[in-house]
């Protein structure tokens, strides 16, 4: 595999200091909450900042080190890159192929793989120069969405008008091999060890689970939901979220067993994307029909609020460090910042660039 160059943030020093610093603060706030300051109910999650982008933005990823997100603008054939510490569009567009859907970060940060649907190509962006490297990738009939093994050697990309997905080599940047799956296959995830890749098909009603030593299909397909279209799996990696559409809800899968667990959750209206914070506490479903996003908890599958955002939220992505979400509001042509509360019980404080980073996915839908 190519050995990518390393997108590092702080030096080992920094994060020694960073982690005595955050330990100090840690003991500090539970000593005011012992104290009877500083306690209180848990910080609502809050909308910050909405940055405007290209036309019809669709799919968001973040950078391992939170720096940037990277969205595509669906009607523009473009992404824009939004610096994160100041919640604004740095430099132009990046123009990519047909009508963008998903995209997704390798592992180190140094490409992004963007989905172009009606072009039926993969465009590849180094996002160091922010400049698109060879050629496009052809791969099926309307690539929707995309995702990168752990280890950043291949690419997963949905194919929703041929039902299957194709599998890039990430080293020579060509499709290797295609994978039959269900009816019109909206997202794909993988989990947290590579093994496999799990696809939603929004015609069948179900999942599909591939086997990403040999790219075959293991199992019979999962039924889930109506329309399932989002897929997220928890960092564990025991735990698949699928968002249904058309059934308002989320329905959890048990990645040992393959099946269905509990009822399904309720969400709101058309759901869409969906990512897991990097602490695994919390599922972020959006809304596309009725402009929010619902905050579950996944110790107890319920949903704890309820965030407002822009007009048509269709993708969500959460920074590796955990402390925002980013929203795409494909009617409003704007991204939606979501600072995501930090709590310890009940004690809530505000880690600021304190936070530790951990690892984070992006997801959109049409």
């Amino acid at each position: 595999m190519i050995h990518h160059r390393s997108f590092r943030g702080s030096s080992t020093v920094r994060g020694r200091t960073r982690r005595v610093v955050l330990g100090v603060t840690a003991v500090f706030g539970m000593v005011l909450g012992i104290a009877g300051v500083g306690a209180g109910a848990a910080v609502a999650d809050t909308v910050i900042a909405t940055v405007p982008v290209g036309n019809n933005p669709v799919g968001v990823a973040v950078l391992p080190d939170s720096s940037r997100a990277y969205v595509t603008n669906r009607s523009d054939d473009s992404v824009s890159v939004i610096d994160t510490a100041t919640n604004t569009v740095v430099g132009g567009p990046i123009a990519v192929g047909d009508r963008p859907f998903g995209v997704a970060i390798t592992p180190d940060g140094s490409r992004a793989y963007v989905a172009n649907g009606t072009g039926d190509t993969v465009s590849v962006i180094d996002t160091f120069t922010n400049t698109i490297v060879g050629g496009p990738i052809a791969v099926g009939d309307f690539p929707h969405w995309v995702a990168i093994t752990p280890d950043g050697s291949f690419a997963y990309v949905t194919n929703r008008n041929d039902d299957s997905v194709s599998v890039i080599d990430t080293d020579s940047n060509s499709q290797i091999t295609t994978v039959p799956v269900g009816d019109s296959p909206r997202e794909v995830a993988i989990t947290p060890d590579g093994s496999r890749a799990y696809v939603t098909n929004f015609i069948d009603d179900t999942v599909s689970v591939i086997d990403t030593d040999s790219n075959t299909i293991v199992g019979g397909p999962i039924p889930v939901g109506t329309n399932p279209r989002g897929v997220a799996i928890s960092p564990n990696g025991k735990r698949a979220y699928v968002t249904n559409r058309l059934g308002d809800s989320v329905s959890v899968i048990d990645t040992d067993s393959n099946t269905v667990v509990g009822g399904p959750i309720l969400v709101g209206d058309g759901p869409r994307g969906v990512a897991i914070t990097p602490n695994g506490r919390r599922a972020y479903v959006v809304n596309g029909d009725d402009d929010s996003v619902a905050v579950i908890e996944t110790a107890t599958n319920t949903v704890i609020e309820t965030v407002p955002v822009g007009a048509g939220p269709r993708g969500v992505a959460i920074a590796p460090n955990g402390r925002h979400a980013y929203v795409t509001n494909i009617n409003g042509d704007t991204v939606s910042v979501i600072a995501i509360d930090q709590c310890l019980g009940s004690l809530c404080f505000d880690f600021g660039s304190l936070t530790g980073s951990g690892s984070g996915a992006g997801s959109t839908f049409s």
